[in-house]
């Protein structure tokens, strides 16, 4: 059996003397591993570092087989970020959770295309840390937990949102929500209509975000957010805290 497809690098283990396993996520076949047979050459590892999106063909026996994967690179886009380690761990983040989150070999075109604008977005540095949040976003939807800021609390009451149902994900208006502020989440605007994301409007989405992913994705499963997720999130509040106290 045989297949051609696009993908990003995920993830390039070290297998035997000079193979890598390599896990991608692909645009018609989801998250796939195979082996790359000199994977561990200069070359080959320069070209499979995560991030990077390649042309791939995976052969295997049986499709249910780990089988070999050939790559060639079509976008080095990690090479432009490798010394930003804010970007780094925006990436690690999301690798993280797609390899956490998504079964492997499901395809999930709608998240390839997300992950795409992601890449896209770490790569030039502009507005990265709210494509990331909506990113998780996109994530989210495709996973069945997508955030509802259509179908609001009350009805029709679309004008001026700020807080999300911790329990169905729904939006609420801000005069609906005020007596329950405080089980309620925040809603940042720059999710809900066209608005910059400060450094404050960051931290709301990365925990409204974080509450799904770890209630309603990796709590049935007994697991937790993975660490990189959780290290992305401190980040991002620690800048909140700096730029508050710069101003």
């Amino acid at each position: 059996m045989q297949w051609h497809d696009t993908g990003f690098v995920l993830v390039a283990r070290r297998h035997g003397e000079s193979a890598l396993i390599v896990e991608l996520l692909t645009r018609e076949h989801g998250r796939h591993a195979g082996l790359v047979r000199g994977g561990q050459s200069p070359k080959a590892r320069g070209m499979l570092q995560p991030g990077n999106e390649v042309a791939a063909t995976w052969r295997g026996r049986l499709d249910e087989h780990l089988g070999t994967i050939g790559c060639e690179l079509v976008q080095a886009h990690t090479a432009r970020f490798l010394d930003d380690p804010g970007r780094l761990a925006g990436l690690t983040s999301a690798v993280a959770l797609v390899c956490a989150a998504l079964p492997e070999r499901e395809p999930h075109g709608n998240v390839f295309v997300s992950f795409a604008r992601l890449i896209g977005a770490l790569d030039s540095a502009v507005d990265w840390p709210a494509q990331y949040v909506r990113w998780e976003q996109d994530l989210l939807s495709a996973l069945g937990f997508g955030l509802d800021f259509g179908g609001c609390t009350p009805p029709g009451a679309t004008a001026d949102l700020a807080y999300v149902s911790p329990r169905t994900g729904r939006a609420v208006s801000r005069t609906a929500g005020l007596p329950y502020h405080d089980k309620l989440l925040r809603l940042p605007e720059f999710l809900w209509r066209d608005s910059p994301a400060d450094e404050a409007q960051l931290v709301l989405g990365m925990t409204l975000t974080g509450h799904f992913l770890a209630h309603h994705v990796f709590a049935p499963q007994g697991r937790t957010l993975p660490s990189a997720r959780v290290r992305l999130a401190e980040r991002i509040r620690q800048a909140a805290v700096a730029a508050t106290i710069s101003s």
